[in-house]
């Protein structure tokens, strides 16, 4: 994407300019031309440079007098005019000039040419933001929290506006473009080594599958976290190894089949996500009759779900005209109709069931209905899906038993799964667990840490933690039992449990202390803020390792632990 703001300047200035040059040159000629007086009374001609410094003076207004010698009446005469001439060629290049910068065309270059400039100049790692808005916000947000950079590509100027208000630090460099071509993100640093991921969450599957396409051809190695609605479009994504897909429809469904069958999954899923600690109230999603109001994409997910359990559903769509394929088990449970129709409602079994999932892409409908099934049975337990982040206050406070939000849960999926990459892997082993393991590792995190343990990922690396590396390259031997040392008494454990180490081909799921660590490994711990502080130190500071591992204290550098 080249910069075209000089060529623009040009283009727009380059009759000003020749006006300016012209009415200069005739105002000069003129002077050289007509004969003055010197002060001995003699015919004195001006040369070209006191005529180009008079007239330099004399067309801007500032008017120093008459040089090199008092004018005779006909050069006055021929300076009055020339006054005239340029005062006005000079109007007509002061207007043009703003006129210019006015110019939406140019102000968009010079925008583009800053934001050429702060690409060339991010050495920090950055992830490429596509659309601003709520969701993207809470992202750049998270990132930014974690020392990522964010880059932003928007087609709303509005949005755009937006985010300069938002005033973030450090600043985020933003690009106004009609289109996502491959000029566009290349230009948004997309080739550089720095740019660790890309984030496409549009409803449009379409487009994510485009870009992801563009982001793997311009670098293989960059993740690509992106929005997918339907299955089809899933399997798409991964023949092109997009690693972060979310579809937030059937996590919801996911999240609900949980909550019924597993419930200290869920549990564990919310606090890995930062939404509730270990010590929350679990989940209330009774066995019996699930009413389902609106049947769309989310609807069909959770149907398959509660059907998968043997769940007796009924189906409420609102819309008679919606085009949408069925199957004969789909509508052999299927009604069309008002949902908060209370004669519909009573038909369908409100009385007897046990849960309503309300689940339209209308917030004000949802929020309709369930006040409608309330009315109907008090004592039902309810579900809903909030589209929009700004109603929270009203969903808040309508007593709602389980608030699903997409948008939330995109934000969740994704910053776990770009920032806290080997929590996202976590989360996807134990998905395959069932509740008593569930119960197990939730009573092992509050014993040993507390109801809200931190996450801590390690690699032993040069980078990441030097003193291990260097001590696992002179061929010696380190368990994992050293990272739960306390460096205020070697004698004690620090409040930490190991979850996950991964290495090339094997991934372990809670790791026993003797395991031996090799370079290379990712290691994923719960610990408390102290025991964070404590493992830190022993893989960067080569006098708390040397004490973490002998238990003594370290007063010379030794040439085994350089």
């Amino acid at each position: 994407m080249k910069n075209n703001s000089l060529f623009i300047i040009l283009q727009k200035m380059r009759k000003p300019f020749l006006v300016i040059l012209i009415t200069y040159a005739i105002a000069i000629l003129g002077l050289t031309l007509i004969d003055g007086v010197d002060s001995e009374g003699n015919v004195y001609n001006m040369s070209i440079f006191d005529a180009f410094y008079f007239i330099s003076y004399t067309a801007t207004t500032i008017g120093f007098g008459e040089t090199p010698y008092a004018f005779t009446y006909s050069q006055r005469i021929w300076v009055t005019f020339c006054i005239y001439l340029t005062v006005l060629g000079w109007f007509y290049s002061i207007g043009s000039l703003i006129s210019l910068f006015q110019d939406k065309l140019f102000i968009s270059e010079l925008e583009k040419a800053k934001f050429l400039r702060q690409i060339k100049n991010l050495n920090e790692r950055f992830i490429v933001v596509l659309d601003y808005n709520q969701i993207t916000k809470k992202i750049i947000l998270k990132a930014m929290e974690q020392g990522l950079r964010a880059v932003v590509i928007e087609r709303d100027k509005s949005k755009i506006n937006n985010l300069k208000l938002e005033n973030f630090t450090p600043v985020v460099p933003i690009l106004h473009t009609e289109t996502y071509s491959v000029k566009v993100l290349e230009a948004a640093g997309l080739k550089k080594r720095n740019c660790k991921a890309i984030v496409s969450l549009f409803e449009n599957d379409d487009l994510n599958l485009k870009i992801t396409l563009i982001a793997k051809a311009l670098n293989p190695n960059v993740k690509v976290a992106v929005k997918s609605t339907t299955s089809n479009h899933t399997e798409n994504l991964k023949d092109l190894d997009a690693e972060v897909i979310v579809n937030p429809f059937s996590i919801i469904s996911s999240e609900i089949s949980l909550a019924l069958w597993s419930a200290n999954l869920f549990k564990i899923e919310k606090w890995l996500y930062g939404i509730d600690n270990l010590n929350a109230t679990l989940p209330i999603f009774p066995k019996g009759l699930y009413i389902i109001c609106g049947y769309g994409r989310m609807g069909k997910k959770v149907f398959e779900k509660l059907n998968e359990h043997d769940i007796d559903v009924k189906l409420i769509e609102i819309d008679k005209n919606k085009n949408m394929e069925l199957t004969k088990d789909e509508i052999s449970h299927l009604v069309f109709g008002n949902a908060d129709d209370r004669e519909l409602l009573l038909e369908v079994g409100i009385k007897e069931a046990v849960a309503i999932a309300v689940i339209t892409d209308n917030d004000t409908t949802n929020l309709s209905i369930l006040a409608t099934a309330k009315k109907l049975n008090p004592n039902i337990v309810t579900i809903v899906r909030e589209n929009d982040i700004a109603d929270d206050f009203l969903f808040k406070n309508a007593n709602i038993n389980h608030i699903f939000t997409p948008s939330k849960i995109l934000v969740n999926k994704v910053t776990n799964a770009l920032l806290m990459p080997l929590s996202d892997k976590f989360l996807k082993l134990i998905i395959k667990k069932d509740n008593i393991w569930a119960s197990k590792l939730v009573a092992r995190l509050l014993k040993e840490i507390n109801e809200k343990p931190l996450l801590l990922e390690l690699e032993i690396s040069e980078n990441k933690a030097p003193q291990l590396y260097k001590y696992l390259l002179s061929k010696e031997k380190l368990t994992l039992n050293l990272l739960g040392t306390s460096l205020y008494n070697k004698e004690l454990k620090n409040n930490v449990v190991p979850l996950l180490l991964q290495r090339e081909n094997d991934t372990i799921l809670l790791p026993l202390w003797e395991e031996e660590l090799k370079i290379g490994d990712k290691i994923l711990l719960a610990c408390d803020s102290h025991a964070k502080n404590d493992i830190e130190y022993i893989c960067q500071n080569i006098y708390e390792f040397y004490y973490a591992l002998t238990g003594k204290e370290k007063q010379t550098i030794l040439k085994g632990f350089l």
